[in-house]
């Protein structure tokens, strides 16, 4: 590992606490060294607060030392107002003597503009240490800005001989507590959960965060032909929650009925989704609904638990054709992460 790995790497451990809080905007990480010491450390906290360089140059004591230090950075300084002042600007003006970057801005307000901000002031500008890593952190951000649609996880638990619910649709418990947890902190983690109308009806869930601390995703159910109980959890106006219907368009206190052009058109949803600064999803059920993101493309991961008990009929799970990505033991139940290549 080279000396800038390193501290890259300490950048993205850093970023990494921003996880949960920053989005729509990315997760950040920046660690500023003089002499072989880090003399500086910040993160981007929390979504409309100060970035990373700001948080890390303020921790600097003296700030003379920036002049000769080294910023390290996981994703390239941002150069426009927003909710804040361009990073670019700010150490610019700082005058600091090298920057490292890990991953180049794929937004077009940034995209690039940053680097010639720093370089115009004639800041040593190094690109790519450890770009994958960071592309990796920020997948969400990254399929947001370049694929126009919201990250997509794919979540479901099935059987020993792959049901994921018997023929009359109950499917508790399938996976383990341990297992159901793990879940709950995925929860915290997106930014929305969908489900489909059967779903929605035979299990009537909260799609909240429990079993975790965490905030609660967005809540998203399609109910085509608006037939469900409108005293389902889901309608309880507690959470914010959208509504893709063929009915009408509606906006309540913490539910909104959005009007789909197409009937059961998925890229539209993900479309608007984009338009909402939904930058993931995680799609909980059912079978029908996992195999048609399956059957469009429109998935980047999935997560599959394959629990102890078997159901010898019922409602058959989805089928991927890829090859698991990676492999876990949860307390007994197999956790299996699939990857799309696209």
């Amino acid at each position: 590992m080279t000396v800038d790995e390193k501290y890259m790497l300490r950048a993205l451990e850093l970023a990494e606490l921003g996880r949960s809080d920053v989005s729509p905007n990315p997760m950040v990480g920046c660690v500023i060294v003089y002499q072989g010491r880090i003399i500086g450390e910040g993160y981007h906290q929390n979504y409309g607060g100060p970035h990373a360089e700001p948080n890390a140059v303020n921790q600097v004591k003296d700030q003379e030392l920036l002049k000769e230090a080294i910023v390290y950075v996981t994703l390239e300084p941002c150069a426009h107002f927003g909710k804040t002042p361009p990073c670019a600007s700010l150490l610019a003006e700082k005058q600091v003597k090298k920057v490292v970057i890990a991953a180049v801005d794929s937004n077009p307000l940034v995209g690039g503009k940053g680097i010639d901000i720093l370089r115009e002031a004639g800041v040593d500008v190094v690109t790519g240490v450890l770009e994958k890593e960071a592309r990796i952190q920020n997948k969400r951000f990254f399929t947001a800005i370049e694929k126009k649609r919201p990250y997509v996880i794919l979540k479901w638990a099935q059987t020993q001989d792959g049901f994921v619910a018997r023929a009359n649709y109950d499917s508790k418990w399938i996976s383990n507590a341990y297992s159901r947890q793990l879940v709950h902190q995925w929860r915290s983690e997106e930014d929305a959960i969908m489900v489909g109308t059967k779903t929605a009806h035979f299990d009537d869930p909260k799609l909240n965060v429990r079993d975790w601390q965490g905030k609660d995703p967005l809540r998203i159910v399609l109910d085509k032909q608006l037939t469900l109980d409108n005293n389902l959890h889901l309608f309880d106006q507690s959470i914010p929650t959208i509504c893709y219907n063929l009915i009408k368009d509606e906006t309540l206190e913490n539910l909104v009925y959005v009007k789909l052009q197409r009937n059961f058109d998925i890229s539209a949803i993900l479309e608007d989704l984009h338009k909402r600064k939904v930058q993931s999803i995680i799609i909980e059920g059912g079978s029908y609904l996992l195999q048609k993101f399956v059957q469009s493309e429109l998935w980047d991961e999935a997560r599959v638990f394959t629990g102890q008990s078997k159901f010898e009929s019922g409602i058959a799970a989805p089928k991927l054709k890829q090859h698991p990505h990676e492999k876990h033991d949860i307390m007994g139940d197999q956790l299996a992460i699939y990857k799309r290549v696209n």
